[in-house]
């Protein structure tokens, strides 16, 4: 038999069964060498071709592993992201911080459609741009990848990513597994925390991919108490597979994941990617005793019952789908649905046609799509923010200086009635961290990586300052990864705004946004803090202890625990309307908590608002965050009306982790809140269980 004829036999009798038994038999007709093959990276023969071809050494074809012609079992072909499809030439899309802002899943589930689309069309069928890993410290570098600090959000936008491939044939792959929050120490950091911890705050949003359908997991560089992840034989084995019931393979982080095979193999890693360097011993190993037979026969299986699930569902798309209008308009619409309005003083914005502009600062007119590292979309264009403002406005009410000399910039402005003043990070001050390998003990400046603060760049404050001088309606468009602390300038604008990293059409649902075609809905998926030192610890670069506490709190439930006062709470951003929630209740039906409202607008513009549920427990002995994250919904009310909404909170994701028993359990009694951000939920009912 071969795995054509296998997958022919699946789709008559899809049963549990039978897909172990064909897997099974598959695994009997290989021979050693051919299974060895299965477990290993292959990326070494398009590497080269690659670079030649494209001048880009990482990803522009999809990278292989596995394998076996003579049986028919297809290569695993990997494309990364998470902001698109790292191949050729392929539709940028806003970063997934951005996407965590629209708190909007069915549009995340869309993005996913198109994702699946454009890897089928690159020759891709596994996609390992699910990145779930969960915000600490807004100094991570690589923030910009993730969906923000709640690990509700991130299980929430992760499942719907994972759908969206799975339902489309591609192998979804989250990452990175586990606790990985610090870039510039990824390959020495130790983070350590409790069994608690760890299943409540750490890893319940990879559970919940799984649970949607995940074939494949990325470990992750760091050690987490004591272990390297991808040998770590807890994470990998104990938790994703005996407690979780996870039938799909493992894979690890690229070149530097594994340090030793037989651990690796052991502990439940099934492929070294994208190159073979450890596992190319897996056969001496064999001989040595160190790993069995049956070693490799589990994790081939691992790998052969995920292909079996999931190719049946795979259709290869035409090369005219990427970069298709379908796929562009949608990144122009999530880009406008994800960027949060933090201030708007005395209603400066929206911009009315006529209005003379001027766009400054060093991303006026840059392209700053995010990170140049393993997520680097390459697309043919990039609308900027002057040209997206430009082609709103018009050439002849627009303006630009693409730097920070003061002088300048006042000067470009002088005619202007607004001045929207780009500011904020870009690739060399934060994200993927490719000059230090590991051995570099000092960072080289603009070498991308953790954030060296949390402010602005010196630059752009003065800039800021300068321009609020000049008597003009002010805007500052904040571009970056996540979180700034704000408030020695945050005065100086009469509006401010994030963007994030905006996309192939960022500049385009920048100009959306600010003429009011279309109304600002994000909401913050992260607490901007009034300094650096209220957020949890972090490591830098010199560090001399490489350990870390991954605390029990961090984010919106660690400035509430312990009363810090927040400059903007998290689910907070503003619209160019007002919204009132209406006749609150909630009721326990069914193994769920039925929470009702309604939402009015009351302003003169149509809107989004996003409702949000919280959970609290009511005299528990341990102790508890004063509530959680349980249930969102974005909704779209059009001026004087109203919509209902409901949302329903599965008692499953209000237990908490009992590490004497290692079990879930219910409290007594919950609190449930609602409300538009952190800060203003409001109690709404006890629920007595």
């Amino acid at each position: 038999m071969d795995f054509v004829r296998a997958i022919d036999l699946y789709k008559k009798n899809p049963s549990e069964e039978n897909l172990r038994l064909l897997a099974d038999e598959l695994v009997s007709e290989m021979t050693l060498d051919e299974k060895l093959r299965m477990l290993k990276g292959h990326a070494m023969k398009v590497t080269a071709k690659n670079f030649l071809k494209n001048g880009r050494f990482y990803n522009a074809e999809p990278y292989p592993a596995g394998g076996c012609k003579r049986l028919k079992i297809p290569e695993i072909l990997f494309a990364d992201g998470p902001r698109g499809i790292v191949l050729g030439k392929s539709t940028c899309f806003p970063v997934s911080m951005l996407r965590g802002a629209a708190f909007d899943d069915e549009l995340e589930y869309r993005i996913g459609e198109v994702f699946a689309r454009e890897a089928s069309a690159g020759g891709a069928n596994l996609f390992a741009g699910i990145c779930i890993n969960l915000l600490r410290n807004p100094m991570w570098g690589r923030a910009q990848e993730t969906y923000g600090e709640d690990p509700f959000l991130l299980g929430k936008m992760g499942v719907a990513l994972t759908k969206a491939m799975q339902d489309n044939g591609i192998i979804a792959c989250p990452k990175h597994y586990a606790l990985n929050s610090i870039e510039d120490l990824r390959f020495s950091v130790d983070a350590k925390a409790d069994e608690r911890t760890l299943h409540e705050v750490y890893l319940p949003h990879f559970k919940k991919c799984i649970d949607a359908g995940a074939m494949s997991i990325m470990g992750a560089y760091n050690k987490v108490n004591g272990t390297y992840c991808c040998e770590n034989k807890p994470l990998l084995t104990d938790i994703l597979r005996t407690k979780w019931g996870f039938d799909g393979f493992t894979i690890s982080d690229f070149f530097f994941g594994i340090y030793d095979a037989a651990r690796s193999l052991k502990a439940g890693l099934d492929i070294e990617m994208p190159y073979t360097f450890k596992y190319a011993f897996i056969g001496n190993r064999l001989r040595k005793g160190d790993i069995s037979e049956e070693d490799v026969d589990l994790s081939v299986g691992r790998i052969l019952r995920a292909m079996l699930r999931t190719f049946p569902k795979y259709k290869k798309h035409p090369e005219s789908v990427i970069l298709s209008k379908e796929h562009t308009d949608l990144a122009r619409e999530a880009a406008a649905k994800g960027m949060v309005l933090l201030k708007n003083k005395n209603g400066v914005l929206p911009i009315s046609g006529g209005a003379k502009i001027a766009v400054i600062g060093r991303y006026a007119d840059k392209i700053n799509t995010g990170d140049h590292g393993s997520s680097n979309v390459f697309s043919p264009y990039t609308v900027t923010p002057y040209q997206g403002i430009k082609a709103r406005f018009g050439e002849e009410n627009v303006t630009v200086y693409n730097g920070c000399d003061t002088e300048k910039a006042k000067s470009a402005a002088a005619k202007s009635d607004y001045i929207v003043v780009c500011v904020g990070s870009d690739w060399l001050q934060e994200g993927e961290f490719l000059v230090n390998m590991g051995n570099i003990k000092k960072k080289p400046k603009g070498s991308g990586g953790d954030r060296a603060d949390l402010h602005l760049p010196e630059e752009d404050v003065k800039l800021i300052r300068a321009l609020s001088a000049c008597g003009k309606k002010l805007v500052v468009n904040i571009m970056g990864g996540s979180a700034y602390v704000i408030n020695d300038w945050a005065d100086c604008a009469d509006a401010i705004l994030m963007s994030f990293y905006s996309g192939i059409e960022g500049g385009n649902a920048l100009a959306d946004n600010l003429s009011g075609d279309k109304n600002f809905g994000g909401k913050l998926p992260f607490t901007v803090a009034k300094k650096d030192s209220d957020y949890p610890d972090f490591l830098h670069v010199g560090a001399k202890n490489k350990e870390i506490e991954y605390g029990y709190y961090h984010g919106y439930t660690l400035f509430e625990k312990n009363g810090i006062e927040t400059d903007y709470p998290f689910g907070f951003g503003l619209s160019y309307t007002d919204f009132e929630i209406r006749n609150p209740e909630a009721e326990k039906n069914d193994g769920k908590i039925a929470v009702r409202a309604e939402v009015a607008n009351i302003g003169k513009a149509d809107g989004d608002e996003v409702l949000q549920v919280y959970i609290g427990s009511n005299g528990a002995e341990s102790d508890r965050p004063i509530k959680l994250l349980k249930g969102f919904k974005r909704v779209s009310v059009c001026a004087d009306q109203s919509v209902k909404a409901e949302i329903c909170v599965d008692t499953e994701d209000i237990k908490f982790y009992n590490p004497d028993l290692g079990e879930w359990e219910l409290d007594k009694s919950y609190t449930v809140y609602l409300g538009t951000s952190s800060r203003n939920a409001f109690p709404v009912a006890k629920i007595d269980f």
